[in-house]
């Protein structure tokens, strides 16, 4: 039996001032999956996420092709516009972004609440008024992307890798069937780096939530993601396994930043806790990838 098809894009465009940024980029993802999806700085990564997540509208067309992204198999974008249901849709998919995106002043556990709010009736969600079961809910999300001892905690201070696991309760209790990830350890060191993507693999393995993270750390895409797709100049220049990534095909999807790549890459322990094998050396060998111009 085929998976149900969670993402489709379909010759997706988006141009700022005339300038292309995403040219024509198609792919889809299935329900299970946790893909990577790489590529230098300015490749269009950040751009795709928010088109993905209908926080960008795409360009109206694609030379005489329409530009089309769909959602569970629905449309959330189509010719240039956010479609009508999106709301309904974003209810599906929890977003993570990079800079966190927690209110402040506001307690931990309030903060993951407000996950809720796209499935709440219009008066409580207006007030923020969140029922006992509710903040269950959201403890338990803490209790799983351990932070729950810091529940009463304002959102301003935890440290970056705790905001981060925290945004990524606040999508846990949302329901979110799909999550998509745009760069979120960016900004984090090594340990804390490590923790946000154990969660996310986790989630992915367990409750079979797909997910699309962006990640400029090739290193993290090879150990966490069996799919990899590599962006340069805002076109897919691979899609396929993360293992069958060669240097040479790294290097070009890097360019003038591959200078520290491997570096990088040989920072990896060989096996992990699981006792997956280090992907890093399989990213050195001649296999032929599944490459497209």
């Amino acid at each position: 039996m085929s998976l149900e098809t969670v993402l489709q894009a379909r010759r997706i465009s988006k141009s700022f001032r005339e300038s292309p940024v995403l040219r024509g980029v198609s792919f889809e993802i299935k329900r299970g999956e946790m893909v990577g999806l790489i590529g230098a700085s300015g490749s269009g990564k950040s751009t795709l996420i928010r088109a993905i997540a209908g926080l960008t509208a795409i360009d109206r067309a694609e030379g005489h092709a329409e530009g089309e992204i769909r959602l569970f198999s629905q449309p959330i974008q189509q010719r240039g516009r956010v479609a009508r249901c999106a709301n309904a849709l974003r209810a599906r998919v929890g977003v993570v972004f990079q800079q966190f995106n927690l209110v402040p002043r506001l307690s931990v556990l309030t903060n993951v609440c407000l996950g809720l709010l796209g499935r709440m009736p219009l008066l409580p969600a207006t007030f923020g008024q969140f029922s006992l079961e509710q903040k269950r809910r959201a403890m338990h999300a803490l209790a799983r992307v351990g932070i729950a001892e810091h529940a009463l905690k304002r959102g301003c201070d935890l440290s970056g890798g705790q905001q981060q696991r925290a945004a990524i309760a606040r999508a846990l209790v949302q329901g979110a069937e799909f999550i998509v990830a745009d760069e979120p350890i960016a900004s984090l060191d090594p340990s804390s780096a490590r923790k946000v993507m154990d969660i996310l693999g986790d989630l992915n393995r367990r409750d079979g939530i797909t997910v699309l993270v962006s990640l400029h750390q090739v290193e993290y895409a090879l150990r966490y993601c069996a799919r990899t797709i590599g962006l340069k100049a805002g076109r897919i220049v691979y899609d396929g396994p993360s293992a069958a990534l060669t240097s040479e095909q790294l290097c070009a999807i890097y360019g003038a930043e591959s200078d520290d790549l491997f570096a990088s890459i040989d920072a990896i322990p060989a096996k992990d806790d699981t006792g997956v094998l280090d992907l890093s050396r399989a990213a050195r060998t001649d296999r032929a990838p599944r490459v497209t111009a």
